[in-house]
């Protein structure tokens, strides 16, 4: 007898984990990894198992939220010393190499005077020797680079760390994720998987193409107490059929943040994909992965920051993915790992890199690597890109999280490609101070009115302006806000009308519609039809 014919539940949440961590781009890398591992999650534990009752009160207060406080319900404390011994025991050689980098920035800043580097390769920690090279900035400041491919060999990038958690949503809210490990529930089904694992290919295609309960179930060694929860993750009902678009537009869905499908009859591109679910009731409408083309030809990842690249939603859609583009470096510093290296080694074989003002051409249409300012707190970030994306004679512009610092910059691109029809902007202009990301990676302390004034922080009215101005568009949207329920989760953003970012996108959209440019702060979703040589026609 055939057995049923299955369907992975539209509301499945698909949840990668790092030690029982939420898992995003800096915990993949070997020594991004052991630093935030050492310098964010294990100090967050020891507060924690310390002074339980105050993270508790903190996570109820909206002003904290997004720090360092778990959200536990001043519970579970000896849940929490488990996992910090697990931590320990399992992840022994991460603890080493954090040392090991602490160590080697104290070295160079204690006898790296100006003068030749070469006798200090003894001094490097043994864990780091043939791992790094050292080097001195045209300031004559010393520092060093790592060989990072070589990271990710002998033991440094250790796989048994990643896990996959199943678990079914019904609505949009979920607590800030960064802050709080993931610990054992009733309702979730965690696989002692790797990210690379086919088993979350063939899982993820289950939303389109059914397959039986056994035939899924053998790619994955589920306890026979925890078959039934498995079971419940399907259904017989099927997804709804994504259409593909045969019209001759260009065809613009907004999905929220700083995600938007680009699809013509030929192609479709993505741009930092953070996809809400399907299935479940939200508080606003919404395009899901039920809008998702069954084959998406480029992916366009504009830089590394937890909120643009999400692997909950980038794992599931690996198998429909052609190319993945993202910004080149090869520079080997703590701070800004090699994405190529980083989405290779959770199982995308599909990754190309762009520099800046490169461009990849096909069919009719091409993209250009923009040069990307501002946004990260003054580190010599070098993976970051907005993209320029032609179609036919159609020019839109996605400035993701830039902070226009140098308008001559601008005016030099504007001389290379011309005005564009469409400019997409973040105006997250206040942004965290730099170490609420960078922060485990710093080992100098630094003084908190730098912190302050380094920010994580996109245009404001003045400098988005700057780009109308240069760039001549006829429409202006402002998108990578956070707004959206369903991103809290990652980016703690919740904006009031009062909130400065909010006050500055306002300021700039009336701007524009005083000009006669089409203008729009963006929230939800929203869909555009625009003729390839014409006006636009909004749908």
């Amino acid at each position: 007898m055939m057995e049923k014919q299955l369907y992975l539940k539209p509301n499945l949440v698909i949840e990668p984990l790092v030690d029982n961590w939420y898992a995003w781009s800096h915990l993949i890398s070997p020594p991004t990894a052991a630093m935030n591992m050492v310098h964010r999650h294990m100090e967050i534990m020891d507060s924690y198992v310390m002074a339980p009752d105050v993270h508790f009160q903190a996570v109820l207060n909206p002003k904290m939220r997004g720090g360092p406080f778990m959200d536990l319900g001043g519970k579970r404390i000896d849940e929490v010393k488990e996992l910090q011994a697990a931590t320990r025991k399992g992840s022994a050689k991460l603890f080493e190499l954090a040392a090991a980098i602490k160590e080697l920035d104290k070295m160079l800043l204690e006898n790296a005077k100006g003068y030749s580097l070469e006798t200090l390769y003894e001094k490097v920690p043994v864990m780091l020797k043939g791992y790094v090279e050292l080097f001195y900035d045209r300031h004559n400041n010393p520092a060093f680079r790592f060989f990072e491919s070589l990271m990710y060999t002998n033991g440094f990038y250790d796989k048994t760390s990643q896990s996959i958690a199943l678990w079914i949503t019904d609505n949009d809210h979920r607590p800030f994720s960064l802050s709080t490990p993931r610990l054992k529930e009733p309702h979730v089904l965690q696989l002692p998987i790797p990210f690379d694992h086919p088993g979350v290919d063939e899982l993820a295609k289950m939303k389109r193409v059914p397959q039986s309960l056994s035939y899924i179930r053998s790619f994955f060694d589920i306890p026979a107490e925890q078959e039934a929860l498995f079971a419940s993750f399907f259904t017989e009902e099927p997804f709804p059929g994504y259409k593909h678009y045969e019209g001759d537009s260009i065809r613009m869905r907004y999905f929220g943040h700083a995600c938007i499908l680009i699809e013509t009859k030929d192609v479709s591109i993505l741009l930092d994909p953070l996809i809400s679910y399907y299935g479940y009731h939200s508080d606003i409408d919404h395009f899901s992965d039920l809008d998702l083309p069954d084959v998406i030809d480029y992916v366009l990842i504009t830089h590394n920051h937890q909120d643009h690249i999400l692997f909950e939603t980038l794992l599931p859609l690996r198998h429909k993915i052609k190319n993945i583009i993202v910004p080149a470096t090869r520079g080997g510093r703590l701070e800004d790992p090699q994405l190529k290296l980083m989405f290779n080694s959770i199982g995308f074989n599909n990754v190309y890199e762009i520099d800046e003002m490169e461009t990849i051409s096909f069919v009719d249409a091409s993209i250009t690597g923009v040069p990307f300012t501002g946004e990260h707190s003054d580190l010599n970030i070098l993976t970051k890109a907005c993209f320029y994306v032609k179609i036919g004679d159609f020019k839109l512009m996605f400035m993701a999280d830039s902070r226009v610092v140098e308008p001559m910059l601008y005016k030099n691109i504007q001389q290379q490609i011309g005005d564009v029809d469409v400019i997409f902007l973040g105006m997250e202009c206040d942004g965290a101070p730099l170490t609420w990301l960078y922060g485990p990676l710093l080992t100098k302390k630094l003084a908190r009115d730098q912190d302050s004034s380094r920010r994580l922080a996109g245009s404001d009215c003045a400098k988005g302006m700057t780009l109308v101005d240069i760039f001549h568009p006829k429409e202006t949207y402002v998108y990578a806000m956070g707004q959206e329920p369903w991103l809290e989760f990652i980016s703690s953003i919740k904006y009031t009308d009062d909130s400065n970012p909010i006050v500055q996108s306002n300021k700039l959209v009336k701007l524009c519609q005083e000009r006669g440019i089409i203008a729009e702060r963006l929230y939800g979703e929203k869909e555009i039809m625009y003729e390839k040589n014409t006006a636009p026609a909004v749908v």
